[in-house]
């Protein structure tokens, strides 16, 4: 039997962790502040956090049991990992958990423009059953280009090949047999924007690919295309693509994120409490400008956001536990 502490919890994940690890010590909370509940997890063999409780020597100092720690997140900045390794505490993170998540919330916003559904669902709603300004066009035929062929992109992928449609990816990594395999071709950048009718990002953002949309390239893309954006606000740049938009380069705009959220990283961070959104007052003004046009749609960052998701976080931490107590460790940070 050992302790295990955990941080960041809120209720219903310290009873998940609770039923599925049950023959152990526990101490969980929703809190972040782990010095303030020292005399709580001083004795822990295990812990388990998220990005917003930092792990540093003088949290390790003050934590003489601990051997293992199981990040609830893909990154592992807010660790020390020098000074654990000096210790022989393991870490493990989460290295996936919301592929399919955010691919499947991109289509949907692709088939919510596509299609016209919000004007759709609105005019009925006020009683008019006519369809002005409803027609929409099919996804069968058309190009789908992918900037960013990871995990999430590479479902984009595959759902796109069930609609029927071409895939062109833009990525610094190529794969050409997986290219065969799933169906699409490879291109460069500027050569997918010209020949996409539906362009969909989904890169990390770095100072290489901040604004990777901007005001000269985005002349490029093919008039009537769609944008959609469920990865991070600070790739586009605002301004241009409010200019896109109203000059009918692009037919209209799909955002789970806007700019100005370039602090998140993570995207279970918006759950927490201890998130709080800064944005710049010229970036204020240009999100109301883009949520007021009809042909844009905003989504709260909530691609990532489903039940299955949010299990998937905790089912690997579990198993990256588990792995642990067994000598054998899973998912870990080197």
């Amino acid at each position: 039997m050992v302790k295990i502490a955990g941080f960041e919890l809120e209720k219903w994940e310290q009873e998940y962790l609770r039923e599925r690890l049950g023959r152990h010590r526990f101490f969980l909370t929703h809190e972040h502040n782990l010095l303030k509940y020292i005399k709580k997890a001083k004795d822990a063999d295990i812990l388990t956090i998220f990005i917003n409780t930092p792990i540093t020597k003088d949290v390790l100092d003050k934590l003489p049991r601990l051997r293992f720690i199981a990040t609830m997140s893909t990154g592992f900045d807010h660790i020390d990992l020098m000074e654990c390794r000096r210790r022989g505490i393991i870490v493990s993170n989460v290295p996936f958990y919301g592929e399919n998540t955010v691919a499947e919330h991109t289509f949907a916003l692709i088939l919510a423009l596509s299609r016209r559904i919000i004007p759709a669902v609105e005019s009925t709603r006020r009683g008019y059953f006519d369809l002005k300004g409803t027609r929409g066009f099919d996804l069968k035929g058309k190009t789908l280009g992918i900037v960013g062929g990871g995990h999430i992109g590479m479902h984009a992928c595959r759902i796109a090949r069930g609609f029927e449609m071409n895939v062109l990816v833009y990525d610094i990594r190529k794969d050409k047999g997986l290219a065969r395999k799933m169906g699409f071709r490879y291109s460069s950048l500027n050569s997918l924007l010209r020949r996409s009718d539906v362009i969909s990002l989904h890169l990390p953002y770095t100072k290489h690919t901040h604004h990777i949309i901007n005001k000269k390239n985005i002349a490029l893309i093919k008039r009537g295309a769609l944008l959609i954006n469920t990865a991070r606000g600070g790739l586009i740049e605002s301004d241009a693509l409010i200019k896109a938009l109203a000059s009918k380069r692009i037919r209209g705009a799909g955002l789970d994120v806007l700019e100005g959220e370039a602090e998140i990283k993570e995207e279970k961070q918006l759950l927490s409490k201890v998130f709080r959104q800064q944005i710049d007052y010229k970036t204020q003004l240009e999100i109301q400008l883009l949520l007021n046009q009809e042909n844009v749609l905003v989504t709260p960052h909530s691609a990532f956001n489903s039940m299955e998701a949010l299990h998937r976080i905790l089912d690997t931490t579990i198993t990256n536990i588990r792995g642990f107590l067994k000598k054998r460790p899973r998912n870990r940070v080197r």
